[in-house]
């Protein structure tokens, strides 16, 4: 635009300026003294080839004048019709003065600035840090005194939870590895929510059961579990599974080893009546999974995730004034 601007205010100015010394040669100019009478005749021959001679140049400025001007009004047009066309031509020309070299760096530090940017937030969603262990099971399990008990050592009378709880543990290993211990709720109303909730933070699940009246509740601990080890996000994170065989402390208890042939049992019932309900070819529907290995006999031992049975004792063999009998879970839970 400056450009335009600027050749198109000479072009006026020459304009002008010829005009003025065609009339200066006319006669039009009044400070133009009378030649003698002698010289009358030749003067004016002379002032007739400089008329022609300044007309012709006149003209040819004039042509050029207008020529110049519809051109820089052509210009301003598609100046005016494309306004980043400036900038886009300036960048142009300054990445073509550019040494290749220096370009291919740069071009190569974008593209690294970008695969990490990608890697980074892979890596921070699909390894999410994981540092809950959530304490689930069936309600009256012992799951909210066996909270209290790995917390604080203490026992504490407790009632039936409606909702959840959490704090600190600290576990007992050379690493002094600490987790968040979180207490769901038991009740079948409450379970489902709760455990959505907090399943993808689980990087264990302590699943407690009462060893005492186990033989009474086998179906529904077995479908309970059934739920969580089917569950997509379960099986693709794989926390560590722990089933804590609490209130070993009751004469009737059964053992851990006991427990854990009569879940299996009950676990391959459970697939066998609900496979009908698992349709697609990779075994997954509505967010759940295949259990076990087709065609064979549900195995612990089959599951992604390391599963441990561990028996122990909320209440302890002395009751309120003893200690817990929990070794066996903390040490599980130490590996973590």
């Amino acid at each position: 635009m400056k450009l335009s601007f600027t050749s198109s205010w000479f072009q006026h100015f020459n304009v002008f300026y010829i005009q003025s010394v065609v009339q200066t040669h006319n006669g039009e100019c009044p400070e133009r003294r009378a030649p003698p009478a002698g010289r009358c005749g030749s003067l004016q021959a002379s002032d007739g080839r400089r008329r022609v001679s300044f007309q012709s140049s006149l003209d040819g400025v004039m042509e050029a004048h207008n020529t110049g001007g519809n051109v820089g009004e052509k210009a301003d047009v598609e100046m005016a019709g494309s306004p980043f066309e400036p900038y886009i031509e300036s960048l142009r020309q300054q990445l073509e003065e550019q040494d290749p070299v220096f370009l291919i760096g740069v071009i190569v530090a974008l593209a690294v600035v970008v695969i990490t940017c990608v890697f980074l937030k892979y890596f921070l969603t699909s390894k999410t840090v994981r540092t809950s262990v959530l304490l689930v099971g069936l309600c009256d399990s012992g799951k909210t005194l066996l909270f209290s008990r790995l917390l604080s050592g203490k026992f504490k009378r407790t009632q039936t939870s409606i909702t959840d709880s959490s704090a600190p543990y600290k576990a007992k290993n050379d690493r002094g590895s600490t987790w968040t211990l979180i207490d769901l709720p038991g009740h079948d109303s409450l379970r489902p929510q709760y455990l959505e909730k907090f399943k993808s933070a689980a990087r264990a699940i302590v699943f407690v059961v009462d060893s005492a009246i186990f033989q009474k509740e086998v179906r529904d601990v077995a479908e309970f579990l059934y739920v969580l080890l089917t569950d997509a996000v379960i099986t693709r994170n794989a926390p560590a599974l722990v089933v804590a065989c609490n209130k070993q402390d009751i004469t009737m208890a059964k053992s851990a080893k006991l427990i854990q042939q009569q879940l299996e049992k009950e676990l391959n019932t459970l697939r066998v009546t609900r496979s009908a309900v698992l349709s697609s070819q990779d075994g997954s529907v509505g967010g759940s999974m295949y259990l076990g290995k087709k065609g064979k006999d549900f195995e612990f031992s089959q599951l992604p995730m390391k599963v441990e049975f561990a028996e122990c004792s909320a209440r302890g063999s002395k009751g309120e004034d003893g200690d817990a009998d929990m070794e066996m879970l903390e040490k599980a839970l130490a590996k973590l």
